[in-house]
Formats: structure tokens, sequence, C-alpha cells
């Protein structure tokens, strides 16, 4: 049985979906504000296998919550509700280290299929750090490990090896990356990784996006302020480059 924090100061809201929650066989419990969230998670420790957290709080905002949650190295998956539906808020959730989002109003059903997909990735982390235990339930083409110089990343488990460095990645980051190295030696834009990668398709090209680049060079070069695989294409966006040392310098 999984164990879930419910984030929300609406009460009927945040019954309805304990109702619906406990009804497919979890856990559910609730905290009505930031500042309880914070208490229970951060410095009480509990442990908690998902949270759904609302972005519109009294007090101590979805935001600050999550960015507090991963800087205290709190990586339970998270997916953050929001009336704000704009590319912006949605990125400003992503990058507070928010594992997926859902724009209010949701519809029940894929809310539920939301959860269970952050279970899911939850117990594959599990599996590659404590040994298999219950296989995980499958997924439709999985992407294979992708190996370049030192580096394996390994989609499946959100793990980008270094060496002997083990480095989480977020839903986001790893996503991202994916889509990079399908597009290898290609350049893309920033409206396109928006689209395809996050499902925005507002006519905004932001420069949120730069934010996730910086943070995957720092995972992947050896120098972030002198990328190799991770190019800036001026006036378009980014290319990757699995074998730099044939390509290139842009």
């Amino acid at each position: 049985m999984s164990r879930i924090l419910i984030v929300e100061d609406e009460a009927h809201l945040a019954e309805g979906l304990r109702f619906n929650l406990e009804a497919e066989g979890h856990a559910i419990e609730i905290a009505d504000s930031g500042e309880e969230a914070l208490q229970r998670l951060v410095k009480d420790r509990e442990n908690f296998d998902a949270l759904v957290l609302d972005v519109m709080l009294p007090g101590k905002d979805g935001f600050f919550v999550a960015r507090e949650l991963r800087k205290a190295e709190n990586y339970t998956p998270l997916l953050m509700l929001t009336a704000r539906a704009r590319p912006e808020d949605v990125l400003k959730g992503f990058e507070s280290g928010a594992d997926d989002y859902l724009p209010k109003p949701f519809n029940l059903a894929i809310l539920i299929a939301r959860v269970e997909s952050l279970l899911r990735r939850k117990n594959w982390q599990s599996a590659s750090e404590t040994g298999p235990a219950k296989e995980p339930e499958p997924i439709a083409d999985p992407p294979q490990p992708f190996r370049f110089d030192d580096k394996i990343v390994d989609f499946q488990n959100l793990q980008l090896r270094v060496g002997k460095q083990v480095i989480p990645l977020t839903m986001m980051e790893s996503d991202l990356l994916c889509f990079l190295i399908k597009n290898s030696g290609r350049p893309v834009s920033r409206k396109q990784i928006l689209q395809e990668v996050w499902d925005l398709h507002e006519d905004t090209d932001t420069r949120a996006i730069d934010n996730f680049v910086v943070r995957l060079r720092r995972y992947i070069e050896d120098e972030p302020s002198k990328p190799r695989y991770l190019l800036t294409v001026r006036g378009v966006g980014y290319r990757f480059e699995a074998n730099p040392s044939k390509s290139k310098k842009s």
C-alpha cells in the first residue's frame, strides 16, 4: 500500500481526492498548508511514496514547498496542482522540483493515472537502490540506457552515471535529456522543447528552459562553462553531440 500526502487547503477537494485515491488502495493523509507539509516532510522526516501539492496555498505556496523539499534532499515524487496553466508558471513548478503538473480543473481519472505513474517511478528507483523486490509494472517501449564517453543515462531508473558517481534525475530532466539525445546532431528550438517534451502549446518562447540546460550541463560537462556535449545554437536553441570530437564547434 502506497502512502500519499495531499497538500491542499480546500477541504472539499482534499477529501474528494482522499476518497478516490483510497478507493484505489492507497493510504492518504492531508496537510492544509505549506508549513504543515514542510514540518512533516523535512523536520519530522515522515516518509511518503508520493505528494500531491497545490500551488495556491495560504502562507508558503507550493513553489516554495517544492524548493525547500529538494533543498533538503527530499526527492519524493511530486505532482503539482495549479490553476495557472501558462508556460512560465508550469516551468516555474518544474524548476522548483515538481516531477509532473496538472492544471485545475482536472479530470479525476487523469490525476489518478499521473499519481500511479509517479508511484511506478518510485518503485523503479527503490529497486535500483536495494535490488529487485517486486517487478515494476512494464511501460511501453522504455528507452534503453544511453552511453556516451564515461556517462550512462538510465532513463527507466532516472539516473545518470558519470564514472562511479550516480546522479538522480527528475522526470523533467530525464525527458529533456532523452529528447536532446533522440535529436543528437540536430539543433532543436526552445519552442520545440516546450511543445514536444512538456506538451506546452502556448505561443510563448520562454527563456526559462535555459535553467534546465544549465542544470544538465552541471551533470554531464567536465567544464559547464565550456560545454562539449550540450551546445548552444545561437538564435535557435540547443544541440546535443554524443561524439563532440567528431563535430564542429558551435
